[in-house]
């Protein structure tokens, strides 16, 4: 066997930026890893290569209006010191009942969408995560209507960033059932609605259908697209620890289940030492502990690109300080 068969992989996030098709890139790990500083830093490097980049926090906690030190809200809004770089925050377990009034209007010619929103909502209710799938709906509707070249998920810890990529794939096999159902449920929502509203009340089910018929079509092609490692990757952010790796590890294994490519890893908050300086025992310690752990990812991912980024003495917030360091992803960082 040739050497060059073991020839480590660039450990760069250079493969990102050079693949042209993809349109979805997924960034998660454990808690507190880094996550966000580092979606954001690729977000900026992939703003200089592609027309239209979005950025999604979908983390309940929101941290990229902190790393770019400007308030994002639910509408896409660009970037300050970027003419292509956008940014939106998306709760997704945002429920059926906090969707904006606008979403029950002009439906129809009368408001009985509107006014009818309780009896959905109950009817609903009886099916599990569908409330979750009208917004994720709308938000995936939202993203293909605008156009991005590629979008870059924030996505929450581990678990719910799994929920969030095996959704479609629920979603797609609940709507088929429930489309299903319609036709054997639209005659006794008929009878309820003509019961208690009167012959008039305008309550028409087929509304609620022909909402659910039109989110078929983004799901479906949603799912078909999490699943296209020529159009998604997902890019794990872990530390030089026990529970971080196994995290990691977990994590890769789930996605390999999900279909979902991944073939990047970033190891954040390394502690590199200062040349010709004497470290102290509890940074001999800590290089110690990392020096080991960065060994068993060599091992374990020789097959992925291993990014290395550094903990820095200051906090990487702002426009300018995400640039700099957002170079570390693309030139392998080397200490002074």
């Amino acid at each position: 066997m040739s050497d060059e068969e073991f020839e480590p992989l660039d450990p760069t996030l250079q493969n990102i930026l050079d693949a042209k098709s993809l349109r979805w890139v997924f960034v998660g790990g454990k808690g507190g890893v880094g996550k966000t500083t580092s979606s954001c830093s690729l977000s900026v490097q992939l703003a200089k290569v592609r027309e239209t980049v979005l950025i999604i926090s979908t983390d309940p906690a929101h941290n990229i209006s902190d790393a770019f030190n400007q308030k994002f809200t639910k509408v896409p809004t660009k970037v300050n010191g970027f003419d292509n770089l956008f940014a939106m925050e998306v709760d997704p377990n945002i429920g059926f009942a906090e969707l904006p009034e606008e979403y029950f209007t002009g439906v129809g010619e009368n408001d009985a969408w509107r006014s009818s929103k309780n009896v959905i909502q109950e009817l609903l209710g009886a099916f599990p995560g569908i409330d979750e799938a009208m917004s994720y709906a709308e938000v995936m509707k939202l993203v293909k209507r605008m156009d991005f070249s590629v979008v870059v998920f924030d996505t929450a810890p581990t678990g719910h960033t799994l929920r969030l990529l095996s959704f479609p794939a629920v979603v797609e096999k609940g709507l088929g059932k429930l489309l299903r159902l319609k036709n054997q449920l639209s005659p006794l929502i008929g009878n309820m609605a003509r019961m208690f509203g009167g012959p008039d009340s305008g309550f028409n089910p087929d509304l609620l259908s022909g909402r659910l018929e039109e989110m078929l079509p983004t799901i479906q092609a949603v799912n078909a697209q999490f699943r296209d490692p020529a159009a998604t990757t997902f890019v794990c952010v872990c530390i030089a620890e026990f529970l971080s790796l196994y995290e990691t590890e977990r994590l890769i294994q789930e996605l390999t289940k999900l279909g979902v490519d991944s073939h990047n890893i970033v190891v954040n908050q390394l502690l590199y030492q200062k040349t010709g300086e004497k470290p102290c025992s509890m940074c001999e310690a800590r290089c110690r502990i990392q020096a080991k752990y960065l060994d068993q990812i060599a091992d374990l991912y020789e097959d992925f690109h291993v990014v290395k980024l550094p903990l820095l003495e200051k906090e990487v917030r702002g426009v300018e300080s995400l640039k700099s360091f957002s170079s570390n992803l693309v030139v392998p960082y080397k200490p002074e």
